[in-house]
């Protein structure tokens, strides 16, 4: 398949990229260059050529983007019966691609974890396949400026994305779009749902940002798989610009291809720590009436008897009694679909050592007792019945 659009072949092909000698190990030009004594320039060359020829040829393939309703649907149908979140199209987030500095580009690409990056944004299907991808974008730039500037959420907003017309959820008679789903980094809009913000939030909006979580989840999953299959995001790539956004694109398709080719079982893949980084969240983001209407629509049908699931009332709660049987969990790593604590340098402990108004101790100054009061008010019950 790859074949035909390689214009020479000074080494076997196989031998370098076949068996995952680049990709998948992570290794570096030099290694490849001791192993198979060809020359660093003419590894760079193939690389370059055979990861650009797999995107051209296998990504029409293997990472088409739906273009037709029942081709969306088919999505669709797929997040509710594993996640049961009713019209969703796909889970969007981005993540860092680490790189060296890229030769004149000054600070760009250099984002707020302090390294150089390109982003790579996608779309993940309810099987952990990307049905879409942008790859390149500065690493200094956040979601929402990513997503706006992609070629999914112009054909979106022009109504030229071919998704299905808004319908009624089951057992309900007001028509609700079908929707993509991301974090809090996105604009919400008619076709997009993101959390409901803030800490003061009752118990619809906890259960939303749940469920929604809860769909979400299989992106940051994918990008989990992607990063423990191909090992090359381990380390910064050690390449230029083009050739690092080529690879980016290559590892993404072959992601879909072993998932749909190998059969291998991902659920039960052991996903070691994730080397890739979360974007910068945008402040401030706020969608018009229309769509914040419709996010209230989907609140709504989480608490009704066709749209409720029965372990949702015990999940809200349930994260936050795991984390007080650990020992000194900060609580922003505590995750309810909401932020605990909105600030960076402040943080709180939850110690099991001693009561529970003792567990939360102030590093930076806050007062126990404050924060105690704080989380039994987000949280919606007393923290002495966990």
């Amino acid at each position: 398949m790859v074949r035909p659009s390689i214009r020479c072949e000074p080494v076997d092909l196989k031998q370098i990229l076949n068996r995952e000698r680049y990709l998948a190990s992570g290794c570096s030009y030099k290694d490849l260059h001791y192993s198979y004594r060809v020359g660093v320039s003419t590894i760079s060359n193939i690389v370059r050529e055979v990861t650009r020829s797999i995107w051209n040829n296998m990504g029409t393939k293997f990472m088409a983007c739906p273009d037709t309703p029942d081709k969306w649907e088919e999505i669709a149908n797929g997040f509710w019966m594993k996640t049961n979140f009713p019209h969703c199209l796909g889970a969007v987030d981005g993540k860092h691609i680490r790189l060296r500095k890229p030769d004149n580009t000054g600070s760009m690409y250099f984002n707020y974890k302090d390294y150089f990056s390109i982003v790579l944004l996608a779309v993940v299907d309810s099987e952990y396949r990307f049905i879409y991808v942008n790859i390149g974008s500065y690493g200094k730039d956040c979601d929402s400026s990513i997503w706006k500037e992609s070629t999914l959420w112009k054909k979106l907003t022009q109504g030229a994305l071919n998704i299905p017309t808004p319908r009624p959820l089951e057992q309900t008679q007001i028509n609700v779009p079908f929707v993509f789903i991301g974090d809090e980094g996105f604009g919400l809009h008619d076709n997009l749902l993101r959390p409901f913000g803030g800490t003061h939030l009752d118990k619809k909006k906890r259960i939303f940002n749940y469920r929604l979580t809860r769909a979400r989840r299989y992106v940051e999953c994918a990008f989990g798989i992607l990063a423990n299959r191909w090992r090359i995001f381990h380390r910064p790539l050690d390449v230029k610009l083009e050739t690092a956004i080529w690879i980016v694109k290559a590892c993404t398709v072959l992601h879909n291809f072993v998932r749909e080719k190998d059969g291998f079982n991902f659920e039960n893949a052991h996903l070691p720590e994730i080397h890739l980084d979360n974007l910068p969240k945008a402040q401030n983001i706020r969608g018009g009436l229309s769509a914040n209407s419709i996010r209230t629509t989907f609140a709504d049908y989480f608490l009704t008897e066709a749209g409720s699931v029965s372990w949702q009332d015990e999940a809200i709660g349930q994260i936050l009694r795991n984390a007080i049987s650990l020992y000194k969990v900060p609580i922003w790593d505590i995750v309810l679909g909401v932020k605990f604590i909105n600030f960076k340098k402040e943080c709180c402990e939850i110690n099991r050592a001693s009561r529970v108004k003792q567990r939360f101790t102030c590093v930076m100054g806050r007062a126990a007792t404050g924060i105690y009061n704080y989380t039994n008010e987000i949280i919606g019950h007393s923290l002495e019945s966990l």
